[in-house]
């Protein structure tokens, strides 16, 4: 088993990235952490085989967090998952040695990919046999196992729908302890009350989510959506 240290600042993002990390066959959940200085702490206990990182921690960003593990001496590998995409912070992060970088909001489907790939590398380093790396066809051989082939779309869609939105809806529904509003959905996931009412209600007509209705003061009912586990 791979063991994973999963780290992000929102606890709620945090959750949905263990339960996806636990869908993965070969990969378990070792801990959880929710800024720098608690990461570093848990790497210098043992027992991480690779991080995934988010890069906005309320201590230290995910690339200093980065720089520090490798001045103390800790090799472990690291996939960034963040929502930083700005040019300079994945080219710092190659810099540094992580092996992939996923862009929030992403799909399961994406970050299967790459932990796919990352087992794959492990695979091949061991069959290669750790430093008896003896030609160009060995090394070509470790560094092709990185390669992620493109993570299938979801059929059904319908026009202007997109599966990393569909996928972050489904995901924070999935996390919660009770039924949410659209009004709640839109607050957690930061898109508009207008986009996840669309989703939300396309979800619920697909079978994925229930609605249930809740009546308050005015006598309107409030529509709320809760996951159906498949």
């Amino acid at each position: 088993m791979i063991d994973v240290l999963v780290v992000d600042d929102d606890f709620r993002v945090a959750e949905i990235n263990a339960r996806y990390v636990a869908k993965v066959p070969g990969f378990r959940v070792a801990a959880r952490a929710h800024n720098a200085a608690q990461a570093l702490a848990t790497v210098e206990r043992g027992g991480v085989d690779l991080v995934l990182l988010d890069h906005y921690l309320p201590d230290r960003t995910g690339l200093e967090l980065v720089h520090r593990m490798r001045q103390q001496g800790h090799g472990t590998d690291v996939i960034m998952i963040t929502a930083a995409g700005d040019v300079t912070t994945v080219q710092q992060a190659m810099r540094l040695g992580a092996l992939h970088y996923l862009v929030k909001p992403f799909t399961f489907n994406a970050l299967r990919g790459r932990l796919d790939s990352y087992a794959a590398l492990r695979r091949t380093v061991e069959r290669v046999g750790g430093g008896g790396v003896t030609g160009q066809e060995q090394v070509d051989r470790i560094f092709g196992a990185l390669r992620t082939a493109p993570a299938p779309s979801v059929p059904g869609l319908p026009s202007g729908h997109t599966e990393p939105t569909s996928d972050l809806i489904c995901g924070v529904l999935h996390g919660a302890e009770q039924p949410l509003s659209a009004h709640e959905v839109a607050s957690r996931t930061g898109l508009s009350r207008s986009t996840a009412q669309r989703y939300l209600r396309h979800l619920e007509q697909a079978g994925r989510l229930r609605l249930s209705l809740r009546y308050g003061d005015t006598g309107r009912p409030e529509h709320r959506y809760a996951w159906v586990a498949p």
